[in-house]
């Protein structure tokens, strides 16, 4: 069992089990109780939306249903005489309201055809019921609820409470760019001018503060060709600050002085140059235009002359 609310999650067999007037007819019941709400149906969208590429998606009303599928072979090799093949599923429904339900169940495989040469199918299927959720939580709007719930019911700083959800959910898949994008500035908090900056003369002394995320405010995202990176620190758009890019290949801009090493280390051509026009410390970066590309090598970490790189590796 995923280590998640432990405490609060129920598996039941039953030929018909009932919540409310909500039937679910299963012979196996999973069910996560989560302390969040999630009303908004921007919110509602953007787990919907931000999955697609990991998942089967569908949403209807308040409701977000997530599919796993996979294939399993009776043997090897295709070719071979009794071969059979069958395709299999399960899937997560996000049910929201006055709390979060996360529900799954585990249908009898002769839903599925009579493939009874299927081993441990039940147990697969509680596996990947239990990594989408995982992956659920790790990767959506979510995550945020859940950490600033951690943080406050435990008493714990938010990076503490980051390392818990991580602790959480240890099947989590991670999937880049699933989370909305941020919203524009309020009257209450407007970014600043760029005329209102002060820029500094030069680079910023090294190494990356590798603890960025739970000091510096995210900002505003930069649309890459293939990918949207996410930014922390980021003010203005003349390049003056740009704070820290790439959530998992993390580069602090304002330290980078473009030597072009870590171009030249990695195995899989995770950076290219973009023009960077004012910034003090180099006129060009090395953008992470393909972060999701990444193997966590260390490569280019290794060989950053100020330490201007973090890489956090996707567990």
């Amino acid at each position: 069992m995923s280590l998640l609310l432990k405490d609060r999650v129920w598996s039941m067999e039953a030929p018909n089990v009932k919540r409310g007037v909500y039937p679910l007819h299963g012979f196996k019941l999973g069910l996560y109780r989560l302390p969040i709400t999630l009303e908004d149906p921007v919110e509602l969208k953007s787990i919907h939306d931000g999955l697609k590429k990991a998942f089967e998606m569908d949403m209807y009303a308040d409701r977000i249903y997530a599919t796993y599928r996979w294939k399993e072979q009776s043997m090897a090799d295709p070719d071979a005489k009794g071969y059979e093949e069958v395709n299999l599923s399960v899937t997560v429904e996000i049910v929201t309201g006055e709390v979060v339900d996360i529900i799954y169940q585990v249908f009898p495989i002769e839903k599925f055809g009579d493939p009874n040469w299927v081993k441990d199918y039940r147990k697969k299927a509680d596996h990947f019921a239990k990594m989408v959720i995982d992956t659920i939580l790790r990767n959506t709007i979510l995550a945020d609820k859940m950490i600033s719930h951690l943080a406050k019911s435990e008493k714990i700083p938010e990076l503490a409470a980051i390392q818990r959800l991580e602790e959480l959910t240890p099947l989590a898949k991670i999937v880049l760019g699933a989370k909305p994008k941020p919203v524009e500035a309020t009257d209450d908090e407007e970014e600043e001018d760029d005329g209102s900056i002060e820029i500094p003369d030069g680079a910023k002394p090294g190494p990356i503060d590798v603890d960025y995320k739970s000091k510096i405010k995210p900002s505003a995202v930069y649309e890459a060709p293939e990918h949207t990176i996410k930014t922390w620190g980021r003010k203005g758009t003349s390049n003056g600050i740009m704070g820290v890019w790439g959530e998992f290949v993390s580069v602090d801009y304002d330290i980078c002085i473009a030597d072009g090493g870590c171009l030249e280390a990695c195995p899989v051509g995770v950076y290219e140059w973009f023009d960077t026009p004012g910034n003090p410390a180099s006129e060009q970066k090395p953008l992470m235009s393909k972060e999701p590309d990444c193997i966590f090598c260390l490569a280019c970490e290794n060989v950053c002359p100020p330490q201007a790189i973090k890489i956090y590796e996707a567990k």
